[in-house]
């Protein structure tokens, strides 16, 4: 890849990642007002479906844009990071609202695809083309969550908690195995990123990674609980769910 001119790289904060963070609240905002009009009717399937087909429009550039010899980084261009899995599973959950992909949007969504926007490892500035693929790939997939969560009413229990823990444990053990044997370090699972992070909060390796599993395992637990706590109270007691995913329930 060129070299980034001084002028042009990307910082943490700046202006430009102040804008990209007003845009991406004012439209998770929207989101949840269209959502909840639209909740229970085909009007808010089609929304949904829309914003599954913008996960792509944006997203499948940035894997192309990767593939060429200006651009080409065996990090960056072979889809392993979890953040490339995240958009996947959003375009399931948004177009087909299988219990399994609406849960990882909302673990994957809004606790780690939110650290890559918080604190991004990205050089890139505006308007250049890698700027621009990465914030929008990283603000739908948080639009996603929001939307199926808190727009369309598709929440977690502790079911998809499990499933979200798994299939987590899962991409982190073949991604540890892959940066093993290739020198990669896809997901930060074998050293700390070059700028600033959460991770160096945590201590040296293999300390972070782990207590990035505890951290995980806590924080998910607790942004199920609200959900299932609610369900619990505004449900007969005893009844059982026939929608066929007993993993989300619509609020």
């Amino acid at each position: 890849m060129q070299a980034t001119s001084l002028a042009s790289r990307f910082s943490a904060f700046d202006t430009s990642h102040q804008v990209v963070l007003a845009v991406l609240l004012a439209g998770a905002l929207l989101l949840v007002w269209v959502g909840r009009a639209n909740r229970g009717n085909e009007s808010g399937v089609l929304v949904g479906k829309l914003l599954a087909v913008a996960i792509m429009t944006f997203t499948v550039p940035l894997q192309i844009l990767y593939l060429t010899p200006e651009y080409w980084s065996l990090e960056r261009t072979l889809p392993l990071q979890l953040c490339d899995l995240a958009w996947m599973v959003a375009v399931v959950g948004l177009w087909t609202h299988r219990w399994w992909a609406v849960a990882l949007t909302y673990y994957w969504g809004l606790t780690l695809t939110t650290q890559a926007i918080i604190t991004p490892d990205l050089v890139a500035q505006f308007p250049d083309p890698v700027f621009i693929l990465f914030w929008a790939m990283h603000s739908t997939v948080v639009w996603a969550a929001v939307y199926l969560t808190w727009g369309l009413g598709l929440t977690p229990d502790w079911r998809s908690y499990r499933a979200a823990l798994v299939g987590t444990g899962a991409w982190a053990a073949t991604v540890l195995l892959i940066n093993l044997s290739a020198g990669t370090n896809f997901g930060y699972l074998n050293a700390k990123p070059a700028s600033a992070s959460v991770l160096d909060l945590l201590g040296d390796w293999p300390w972070y990674v782990l207590a990035e599993i505890a951290i995980v395992a806590v924080v998910w637990a607790v942004v199920t609980w609200p959900w299932v706590a609610l369900h619990a109270r505004r449900s007969p007691q005893g009844a059982t769910p026939t929608d066929g995913r007993p993993a989300h329930r619509q609020r």
